[in-house]
């Protein structure tokens, strides 16, 4: 837990990951991690992250908001959903996710971001 006040910026993450049609900022702040996803249009988490999860499908939970493009989600027991800018989404263990279009999709997640990407 944060003992004084802090302000960051993604200007300056204190890590970056990077990976195919995307990259991963990240913030270390007031004893957590924030995360600014980048998906490029073409990514999908089945196709640019699976490989190094290697897990059948997302097991992060997040917590999320969307700044800008439309992306799409494929929960394990079939639900789909499709989040567009300035909407905020939950997301619990279980999914795969896409960008639809030509936008890319920029979000900020709260929660789930601490090992994603991450080769394990």
């Amino acid at each position: 837990m944060a003992k004084s006040a802090e302000v960051k910026s993604f200007d300056k993450p204190d890590e970056v990951r990077e990976f195919p049609n995307g990259r991963l900022e990240l913030l270390n702040i007031g004893g957590g991690i924030v995360g600014r996803a980048i998906f490029l249009p073409g990514w999908r988490w089945s196709e640019s992250i699976q490989p190094l999860a290697k897990t059948k499908s997302c097991e992060a939970p997040h917590f999320q908001y969307h700044v800008s493009g439309v992306l799409k989600v494929l929960m394990n027991d079939g639900t789909e959903l499709e989040c567009k800018a300035g909407d905020i989404s939950f997301l619990p263990s279980g999914h795969d996710a896409w960008v639809v279009g030509d936008e890319p999709v920029v979000l900020v997640d709260f929660q789930g971001m601490i090992h994603y990407a991450k080769s394990l």
